[in-house]
């Protein structure tokens, strides 16, 4: 799908909604914890020797006959980190997951730019190679090509992989994932739970893109089938009827919801991106909750 001018044009009047306030020491357009000289108020506080005089708020001089000073809010850039499953399992789908998968990196990418944070996007197989786009949206071209290099094959490990992100001070985090590891299926073994208890630990504002095929969602195949596993090319012999297919739907909504249970216990945002459906409404409807506005 080719994103046009009139996409990027209505994606401009949106940034990401960090939910707290920047610390990072470059400028930027996030209201941070440190005190600076931007237009926005923040509080007073009383006159300190070396003070700037122009800042002595007079009029409180007059009532209190002391001296107070202006402070106001500093801006600073934040980190918007992006994880982006490269495993064998997105290249799955008629619309491959694969293909939905980067055109959220680079949307979520351009928000950022957008609003002159820091993105770095990871490869979760190459963590160590990111691609680091600053500079506001003269990047993002680069960005684009960069995720075109991509290549989904093999496994990942979606938790080692978050452990393995540099501390960079408050921030957001977005995993744009199927979520189809072992670890995440099995409720036993509470790997959301452990991934975003990490998260917090680092004070990161979680995102959850769930990305799922069309036929994932709505399973149309019938019949004795022998089905192999993407990653690791093992095989299961199968009869998908009415039985079966229930069965099916109901785990995999057990799943999703699961996920996002979890992250609304966390104050993280979850939603499930089908690749069916409309991109538009992918990210100006369904993603809205995303969006300072």
């Amino acid at each position: 799908m080719k994103l046009d001018a009139a996409f990027f044009d209505t994606l401009s009047r949106l940034r990401l909604s960090m939910g707290y306030k920047a610390s990072m020491n470059l400028s930027g357009n996030r209201k941070s914890v440190q005190k600076g000289s931007s237009a926005e108020f923040s509080d007073f506080r009383e006159y300190m020797p070396g003070d700037d005089i122009r800042r002595i708020d007079w009029n409180a001089y007059g009532r209190l006959d002391r001296l107070y000073v202006k402070e106001y809010m500093e801006e600073k850039e934040a980190v918007i980190s992006i994880l982006l499953d490269t495993s064998a399992s997105m290249n799955y789908g008629e619309k491959k997951k694969c293909d939905l998968a980067c055109m959220l990196a680079a949307t979520m990418a351009y928000l950022g730019l957008g609003s002159m944070d820091r993105v770095i996007v990871y490869d979760v197989q190459r963590m160590d190679a990111p691609f680091v786009a600053n500079g506001a949206k003269k990047s993002f071209p680069r960005l684009v090509d960069w995720l075109g290099q991509c290549t989904f094959d093999g496994s990942v490990d979606i938790l080692a992989a978050i452990r393995r992100l540099p501390a960079k001070g408050p921030g957001m985090t977005i995993i744009i994932s199927d979520f189809l590891q072992d670890d995440f299926v099995d409720p036993e073994q509470e790997t959301a739970k452990k991934l975003l208890r990490f998260l917090d630990y680092r004070r990161q504002r979680p995102v959850f893109l769930h990305v799922l095929a069309g036929e994932e969602l709505s399973v149309e195949l019938t019949g004795t089938r022998n089905l192999i596993d993407m990653e690791n090319h093992s095989t299961l012999r199968l009869t998908l009827d009415a039985s079966s297919i229930r069965v099916y739907e109901r785990t995999l909504k057990e799943f999703t919801s699961g996920l996002e249970r979890e992250c609304n216990k966390a104050g993280a945002f979850y939603a499930v991106c089908s690749t069916e459906t409309d991109f538009y409404k992918l990210i100006f409807e369904d993603l809205r909750a995303l969006y300072d506005f």
